[in-house]
């Protein structure tokens, strides 16, 4: 097996939100708790806990 097909395997689509500059906040859709993106962005947002435990759940075994 190449490492072509490895990391082809368990790529996502990470994209993320521009991070605020400051208030107001986006909240967490998950939590409700403010996040560290624009209340402006449209799209889904977590908080820091929310995202590392988003990113934990989803990460590849192996």
């Amino acid at each position: 097996m190449s490492d072509d097909s490895d990391r082809e395997y368990c790529l996502i689509d990470a994209t993320t939100p521009p991070r605020a500059e400051g208030p107001p906040y986006a909240d967490c859709v998950l939590c409700q708790k403010p996040t560290e993106y624009p209340e402006s962005y449209k799209g889904i947002t977590l908080c820091p806990v929310c995202e590392w435990q988003e990113a934990q759940r989803t990460a590849c075994s192996g």
